[in-house]
């Protein structure tokens, strides 16, 4: 039994999810990987329950009826896999934006380096994004300085989504008031493990644009950011941030 869950939410990715479920089983680390597909119509979730014929002991799947967002996603999978006693949990996409090579680098930084949270970070060391256009970048890069002055948490990449979780940060978390399940649920989750005094380390990565498959960001998901972080920032004056149980 491995100590660690990879997450990936999947919608529509049947060009990426069996390279990227072989490329995760490569690796040197042993990792179970968690499928949640809002049911694909292009036929997603048929692969992979192909591939559980081939690996029944590391890879499952959840089908969801719909496309019930992000968030809703990744809290379904952090009661799965605290159900299932994983030591590590991480999120990660499925279209290879995400190096999978780095999942060893988050486990390193929460296994040996003290991190309770770690997140594959773009703007640590500068600006590491290939294949987006300039006005993206722009828009990314200015989103996670909004959220620091909004926020005043000290994290350079404030809505990347490629992360490892220690168990205890997830059962430390009020994931059922978690309230946000586009982009800003993943600056609310480090927002909640940030107000509940978790050490928070950022990795260097380098994210890739995904080259196959269709993109899921759109307007609507960077404004419930925008208007999110103010709401998260007058919970928090609030201390209306609470743990679980």
């Amino acid at each position: 039994m491995t100590d660690s869950l990879v997450i990936i939410p999947t919608y529509k990715e049947k060009e990426n999810i069996e390279k990227i479920i072989r490329k995760v089983f490569s690796l040197e680390v042993d990792f179970h990987i968690l499928i949640l597909d809002d049911n694909s119509p292009d036929g997603t979730a048929d692969i992979v329950k192909a591939l559980i014929e081939e690996f029944p002991e590391q890879l499952f799947i959840e089908e969801r009826k719909g496309k019930l967002g992000l968030g809703t996603a990744y809290i379904h999978g952090f009661k799965w896999g605290l159900k299932k006693h994983y030591e590590f949990i991480y999120e990660m996409d499925a279209d290879f934006s995400h190096n999978p090579d780095d999942l060893i680098k988050l486990r390193n930084a929460c296994l040996n380096e003290g991190a309770d949270l770690s997140i594959g970070s773009r703007y640590i060391t500068g600006v590491n994004v290939v294949n987006w256009p300039m006005g993206r970048v722009l828009m990314s890069y200015f989103a996670s300085f909004y959220v620091r002055i909004i926020t005043r948490m000290k994290i350079r990449d404030t809505t990347a989504g490629f992360k490892c979780y220690r168990r205890k940060v997830l059962e430390t978390i009020a994931l059922d008031n978690i309230r946000f399940m586009g982009y800003a649920f993943q600056i609310e989750m480090k927002y909640v493990s940030w107000k509940l005094g978790f050490n928070i380390i950022e990795v260097p990565i380098v994210f890739t644009d995904r080259t196959e498959g269709e993109s899921k960001m759109n307007t609507s998901i960077f404004k419930e950011a925008i208007f999110g972080v103010i709401n998260l920032r007058i919970r928090g004056m609030l201390n209306r941030i609470k743990r679980a149980g």
